[in-house]
């Protein structure tokens, strides 16, 4: 990895610094075939996110907006052979923290499920579900 000055430079200061996420190069497990919804492939154009990173915080287990039993449930889920859910949120980290868990649901919102048989990963819209 290669630092800047201004890198180093907060990262010695006692300025915030910003969290860093490091992902493995190893799937928690097999994604199956992957398909997508027709009001999936509609909103990841609207919005700008991109399926393929979508996708692999969903196999390296970031499960996206879930609350901790659910993403216990997922981590057991592995495992198991259970089917596996991740909620992606499609708006910027600022306005999704902005907003009430319980006001979430208004945001644009896609699933990915990875059926427990492993063998067919599909993105969807809720309301597709």
């Amino acid at each position: 990895m290669t630092t800047t000055p201004e890198s180093t430079l907060s990262l010695a200061s006692s300025s915030p610094t910003v969290a860093t996420v490091i992902y493995s190069n190893t799937a928690k497990f097999p994604l199956g075939q992957i398909v997508a919804t027709p009001g999936a492939l509609e909103l990841l154009q609207e919005t700008g996110f991109s399926a393929a990173a979508l996708i692999s915080r969903h196999v390296h287990g970031d499960w996206g907006d879930l609350c901790d039993e659910d993403r216990a449930e997922n981590d057991f889920a592995i495992s198991r052979r259970l089917r596996i859910l991740s909620c992606y949120r499609l708006v910027d980290a600022e306005r999704l923290a902005a907003t009430p868990r319980d006001k979430r649901s208004s945001l644009p919102t896609l699933w990915i499920i990875t059926e427990a048989d492993r063998s067919v990963t599909t993105l969807l819209c809720p309301d597709e579900y």
